[in-house]
């Protein structure tokens, strides 16, 4: 037999995905994540608007 194979070769199979165990911890830090990032979007969502970012309120001048 020559070094040269002709022909469809199989695909390599991949290895099996280990499911996780996932402590109260990960999942913790996983929801935190989460909401931090929906409040991102949302002050960002509040800054492309215009206008100030807060209500300032009454401004006082440096007279008295």
């Amino acid at each position: 037999m020559s070094g040269r194979d002709g022909g469809k070769k199989k695909p390599l199979k991949a290895p099996k995905k280990q499911s996780k165990d996932v402590d109260e911890d990960e999942m913790a830090f996983k929801q935190k994540q989460k909401e931090d990032q929906k409040a991102l979007e949302a002050l960002k969502a509040k800054a492309s608007g215009k206008g100030p970012l807060a209500a300032g309120g009454i401004k006082k001048s440096g007279k008295k």
